[in-house]
């Protein structure tokens, strides 16, 4: 259903283009608002094989796991994605030198050549990411693996702000009926 994409009373097609689409979300962000995207890295630690509430594909990513948490924002501050991902702890220095550019910028800086599966979305609320992003929700929400020569690289989960309604209208086609001008 995925590989399909939705109805677009479920998900307008800018919104799949952003959620579905095998492009950079950083990339995509950054030509949306104009700005460069910044990374406010939340943690970046070690974790335990079970209990880490990881999507099941974590299984395919050699351990043991280091998980990283960032928000994704713009320049002037704007947060407009949350992502987590999972590394395989030994070889995360090789991709990211830098671990406060986003994984895009990194990748790219090493001319890395990715595959994005797109593994499931997620459509729901979160008190917490209205708090975060200053947003009512709901929020729409992915996770896919990075495959690279091969293997899998990592598995990054992404939940994306309601913010981005400036840029890419409504999230479905029933959203267009009422306006938050």
């Amino acid at each position: 259903m995925v590989n399909q994409g939705l109805p677009h009373d479920q998900l307008s097609p800018a919104w799949q283009i952003l959620m579905l689409g095998d492009g950079s979300p950083t990339r995509h962000l950054q030509l949306l608002t104009r700005e460069p995207t910044e990374v406010d890295v939340i943690d970046m630690s070690p974790v335990s094989q079970t209990g880490d509430q990881a999507p099941d594909q974590i299984e395919q990513v050699p351990g043991p796991h280091l998980r990283r948490q960032v928000w994704l924002r713009t320049a002037s501050g704007q947060r407009l994605a949350y992502a987590a991902s999972w590394w395989e702890a030994s070889h995360v220095d090789e991709y990211l030198k830098n671990r406060s550019l986003p994984i895009w910028a990194s990748l790219a800086q090493l001319r890395t050549e990715l595959y994005r599966d797109i593994q499931g979305i997620y459509f729901g609320h979160s008190a917490a990411l209205e708090r975060a992003f200053d947003q009512k929700g709901p929020f729409w929400g992915r996770h896919y693996l990075f495959w690279h020569h091969g293997k899998p690289l990592t598995l990054i989960y992404e939940v994306f702000s309601p913010y981005l309604i400036r840029y890419l209208g409504p999230m479905s086609s029933a959203d267009r009926s009422g306006s938050d001008g």
